[in-house]
């Protein structure tokens, strides 16, 4: 995951926050959206998949973490929400950015 990726997957799980826990997992990008190939990598490499959005997107596409692509996006002492993550333990992240 490239460090742009990571930025992307912290937004999409409404992090940093005060809590320290994502509260949301969804990004909305259209296929002309400045990050949509970031997103499609991402996809590839198995951290998010690619939802139709339908009319409340303007057609554009919802874009969701995997566990596996939530928890690369975790920092120190950071926890994923039960609620859209009830298959993950929540853990020390290994990523500890300055």
């Amino acid at each position: 995951m490239t460090v742009k990726q990571f930025k992307l997957g912290r937004h999409a799980l409404g992090l940093p926050n005060r809590g320290r826990k994502s509260y949301r997992n969804h990004f909305v990008a259209g296929e002309t959206h400045d990050d949509y190939a970031d997103w499609m990598e991402m996809v590839a490499t198995g951290d998010a998949v690619r939802l139709n959005g339908g009319p409340l997107t303007g057609g554009d596409f919802v874009f969701r973490l995997t566990s596996q692509g939530a928890w690369t996006c975790l920092m120190e002492r950071e926890k994923l929400s039960e609620e859209d993550f009830p298959q993950v333990t929540n853990h020390k992240s290994r990523i500890t950015l300055p």
